[in-house]
């Protein structure tokens, strides 16, 4: 079976990321879905899927520097990680007892599994078509919505007027939705 272009280019996005972890942002850009989807399909909520991911490419970049290419998918070691990291939260809240009082696990109705998984994918592609704006909009986005910065900061952040940062809002968003009608029919 042939190698894809990005299974040859991986070797060269691990190396370049070795050398300058601010390089490491294109293999999370790669990555990010699939370690997502991964966490989302073997935990019980959105809030720790997305913690998992973090803690993974946390965890793979504090750890970057003694990663050897084997000739294995660098998303292996990604999703090593994440059942890893899996493992330990499970741990951790088996040492949580749940109250009497809590609800019953919703976890094994078909249904739910099937809305939730929808909106694992709905996120993982809204998170996709971000990095695909242009990139001042996309940095408008994430401080704003991400990292909940007011206008008012980012405009300072950026040396813009508030109004300038409200534009860009707007269009990033006009974007975003014109893109997710897109891809959905």
């Amino acid at each position: 079976m042939p190698l894809g272009t990005g299974q040859i280019a991986e070797p060269r996005l691990v190396q370049a990321a070795q050398s300058d972890p601010a390089k490491f942002d294109a293999l999370y850009e790669l990555h990010f879905e699939r370690v997502y989807a991964f966490a989302a399909s073997r935990v019980r909520d959105r809030a720790t899927a997305e913690d998992v991911t973090s803690e993974v490419f946390h965890k793979a970049l504090a750890n970057l520097p003694t990663y050897e290419w084997r000739g294995v998918p660098f998303l292996a070691w990604l999703l090593r990680i994440a059942a890893n990291a899996i493992v330990d939260h499970a741990k951790r809240a088996a040492r949580e007892l749940p109250a009497p009082d809590d609800p019953p696990e919703q976890a094994n109705d078909p249904n739910v599994q099937a809305s939730e998984m929808r909106a694992i994918e709905h996120r993982a592609l809204l998170f996709r078509l971000v990095g695909q704006l242009p990139a001042i909009q996309k940095q408008v986005v994430l401080e704003r919505f991400v990292e909940q910065r007011s206008i008012k900061e980012i405009a300072q952040r950026l040396g813009k007027t508030e109004g300038a940062v409200k534009q860009l809002q707007l269009r990033a968003v006009q974007n975003l939705r014109a893109q997710m009608e897109g891809s959905h029919g």
